[in-house]
């Protein structure tokens, strides 16, 4: 069994990081999971939450808004739709995310069928807030 796999992690504004990891606990839509070397291949989505990193040099965390994971063999990409280093995060940035989802749940009123998926995404994000302790 390797002791590290591959890891990279990407936004559309940039790369913020391309490393060796022994452990990637990943906020997936359907809880939380930790991916290690030679975990099974898998894709998942992820909801607001924290990526935390584990690896030879450290450790290091992650706030995303969403996107999605991809574990395969010896190596683990995490395409985010938004990601932040947990340490340039401030009470103003999780503010701002609140009030984006408040208006996609706002907007969504009018579409019954992706009210309930604005709803959980408003929800996450309140709490996310509220986990971080900002």
């Amino acid at each position: 069994m390797a002791d590290t796999m591959q890891f990279d992690l990407v936004s559309p504004e940039r790369s913020l990081a391309s490393l060796q990891v022994s452990a990637v606990q990943i906020p997936g839509a359907d809880g939380d999971m930790t991916a290690m070397p030679d975990h099974a291949p898998t894709i998942t989505t992820l909801r607001p939450g924290i990526l935390r990193i584990e690896g030879p040099e450290g450790s290091s965390e992650y706030l995303v808004t969403g996107g999605f994971a991809e574990i395969g063999a010896g190596s683990l990409s995490v395409l985010a739709e938004k990601a932040t280093p947990v340490s340039e995060v401030t009470r103003a940035h999780i503010d701002e995310l609140i009030a984006e989802a408040r208006a996609s749940h706002e907007a969504a009123q009018a579409h019954p069928n992706i009210v309930d998926e604005a709803a959980k995404l408003l929800a996450d994000m309140e709490a996310l807030g509220t986990h971080m302790s900002l």
